[in-house]
């Protein structure tokens, strides 16, 4: 896949828990209308593209998520895309890489996002272990010849330890050959902790020309620095009120990173 040639700057859709998470206390219209209220905030602000993930619903299942979870993202990110025409990802918590495929086709989402698409990771869910070779299939089986939504694949996640191989670079170059990733992305330690420039440069060298997000720990102090090196970033947190991941996504901030990324 070639390299974007404009920087793809997109924000997170941050969802309360859905109905059947633990945390849930919102009815699912409810959850629709937050995505929508967050999602115009962001274009209002000058960002047209969003990560829709199932972030409320922790504690998260390390696989396979119960039916109704793509079911409900399918009709929001639908609702996301025919009210503001935003290009939409698809991330399902923590690592159901299949049912966010599924999900992605049903709404026309343009990509989705897997945390662990290759080898394996020690995570607060215990060991995930990638299905790159079932994702492959299960998009060939939806889409046919064509290609379908694409796969942005994080290496080195955040919130995880790699189990076996350490180096980002060789995970990477496993990632999009062996494996299959569209794209890749990289993040700090933590949801909101920056990202180490020198693991994206390390994963630039290993990739060649393939897209690479930077998907944690970007403000409006730090965005500049990334567009200089990585083709995308996926900002979440600083561009809600306060910088608190529970507050709505303040348009003022988003205007302010849009601009900085400009600069």
């Amino acid at each position: 896949m070639a390299k974007e040639s404009q920087f793809a700057l997109s924000g997170v859709l941050h969802l309360p828990a859905l109905p059947g998470a633990p945390g849930s206390v919102l009815e699912f219209e409810q959850v629709v209308e937050h995505a929508l209220r967050d999602a115009d905030a962001l274009v209002a602000g000058g960002i047209h593209r969003c990560v829709i993930e199932n972030f409320g619903d922790a504690p998260f299942r390390k696989e396979h998520v119960q039916p109704h979870v793509p079911a409900m993202m399918a009709v929001i990110a639908r609702a996301v895309r025919e009210r503001f025409d935003m290009d939409v990802g698809i991330n399902i918590l923590r690592n159901d890489s299949l049912s966010a495929m599924g999900a992605a086709v049903a709404c026309g989402a343009a990509f989705v996002r897997v945390n662990v698409l290759v080898g394996a990771s020690w995570t607060d869910q215990g060991l995930i272990q990638g299905e790159a070779a079932a994702l492959a299939r299960y998009r060939k089986n939806l889409c046919g010849d064509a290609q379908g939504p694409k796969v942005f694949a994080d290496v080195n996640v955040k919130h995880a330890v790699p189990a076996g191989e350490t180096d980002i670079g060789l995970l990477a170059i496993e990632a999009v050959e062996r494996g299959g990733a569209d794209g890749i992305i990289v993040t700090g330690t933590r949801t909101g902790a920056p990202t180490d420039m020198q693991d994206v440069a390390r994963v630039r060298n290993a990739v060649g020309d393939h897209p690479i997000w930077v998907g944690s720990g970007v403000n409006q102090q730090t965005i500049c620095s990334v567009v200089g090196v990585a083709d995308g970033a996926i900002v979440g947190t600083c561009l809600h009120r306060d910088g608190e991941l529970t507050a709505p996504i303040d348009k003022n901030r988003v205007h302010a990173l849009v601009s900085a990324s400009r600069s």
